[in-house]
């Protein structure tokens, strides 16, 4: 791959480069945690250089908002289909804030490397950009939140606008805690194993999102009706 990509001098060998770089990062993401992903194994996949690398990614962290920009996209496409199926229109409005609840947090518990983006974009992710990645980063990450908060609303209207986007925000918020709880260390594991009362601390990543999203909403629907 190396003696393939010794030259990129048109627009459309660049955008082939960058793809090859963040097929590789994803394909790095489904055998690894983002924490495991390294600038240095990265290069040696894709066959650049580091510093080649970095001509058309400015840090690991650019790679790595990228793909949880796509990955987010991938996400409300799944919803487009998945929402419909799972509420009843003519339900009551907490069922189908329910079901809203349990499908988003199912169509999220089975997208890992979305989860772990997400868990670690405010603590690392953000951390290692310019300002210009980071606007960009953040335009697209508003932009997903308010096209979430309006297939939440096409199934729970009795939410205003800004009443959806604060339960897309909370969702996130919960989902970044919740993700590295629910997959603790191998230490923490084995006492868990060891240890039945401590063991109560686990959790279980879909059911604790599910939870604490159908109380989300439902309590921003109590507040909305008063």
């Amino acid at each position: 791959m190396a003696d393939t990509f010794q030259r990129a001098r048109s627009e459309e060998q660049r955008a082939v480069r960058r793809r090859a770089i963040l097929d590789t990062t994803a394909a790095m993401l489904g055998e690894m945690p983002v924490a495991q992903v390294s600038l240095n194994e990265l290069s040696r996949r894709v066959g650049l250089a580091k510093s080649n690398v970095l001509r058309y990614f400015e840090s690991r962290e650019a790679v790595l908002l990228e793909l949880l920009a796509t990955a987010s996209q991938e996400l409300l496409d799944h919803l487009d289909t998945a929402l419909p199926e799972a509420v009843d229109a003519g339900a009551p409005v907490l069922e189908r804030a329910d079901r809203v609840a349990a499908a988003l947090a199912d169509a999220l518990a089975a997208r890992p490397v979305l989860c772990d983006l997400i868990s670690a974009q405010a603590a690392v992710l953000e951390r290692n950009v310019s300002t210009q990645v980071a606007a960009e980063h953040k335009r697209s990450s508003i932009g997903h939140a308010f096209a979430l908060a309006h297939r939440v609303r096409l199934h729970v209207p009795e939410l205003d606008e800004r009443d959806a986007v604060r339960f897309v925000a909370g969702a996130l918020m919960v989902a970044t805690a919740a993700w590295p709880h629910a997959h603790p260390s191998p230490a923490v594991l084995a006492v868990y194993e060891s240890d039945p009362e401590l063991a109560v601390l686990r959790i279980d990543f879909t059911t604790a999102l599910r939870e604490s999203l159908e109380v989300l909403l439902s309590g921003l629907l109590a507040r909305a009706s008063h």
